[in-house]
């Protein structure tokens, strides 16, 4: 099954990926590094738009932009938008606030069948309103 990143655990990877981190960090990291060897990583244009945001230095931007291309975006449509639009709805009825692009993810994974790999612990709400699938991050 393929896994959807979202960009916490993306960030957390660029960052870390050479220096040693808590063991949660590092066993997220080794989560990434096998979806990555086993090719069922995707990556939203949205993600990699929020992970390219932001940096300062045009170098690192280009390190960064060089890094990330080895990664296809998941092809978006129209109706991930619209079913991402519902997704927030069904969050706010329910009392849940959820960023456009966060419950874009969760619309995407959705529509794939795909978990979703995060650090964000927004998402444990989320999948107390919708039903996505998180990739289990617990040792």
């Amino acid at each position: 099954m393929n896994v959807l990143v979202d960009t916490s655990v993306w960030s957390l990877g660029l960052r870390r990926w050479k220096a040693p981190a808590n063991d949660h960090d590092q066993h997220l990291m080794a989560l990434l590094r096998d979806l990555i060897q086993d090719q069922r990583a995707l990556l939203i244009g949205p993600v990699r738009q929020e992970l390219l945001s932001g940096i300062r230095e045009p170098s690192q931007f280009q390190r960064l932009r060089q890094k990330l291309r080895a990664f296809p975006d998941e092809p978006l449509f129209t109706e991930d938008f619209e079913h991402a639009a519902e997704l927030s709805n069904q969050c706010r009825s329910r009392g849940i606030i959820g960023s456009t692009v966060d419950l874009l993810i969760c619309a995407v994974a959705l529509a794939r069948g795909c978990q979703i790999l995060t650090a964000d612990a927004d998402f444990l709400g989320y999948a107390r309103a919708i039903p996505i699938q998180l990739h289990r991050t617990s040792k």
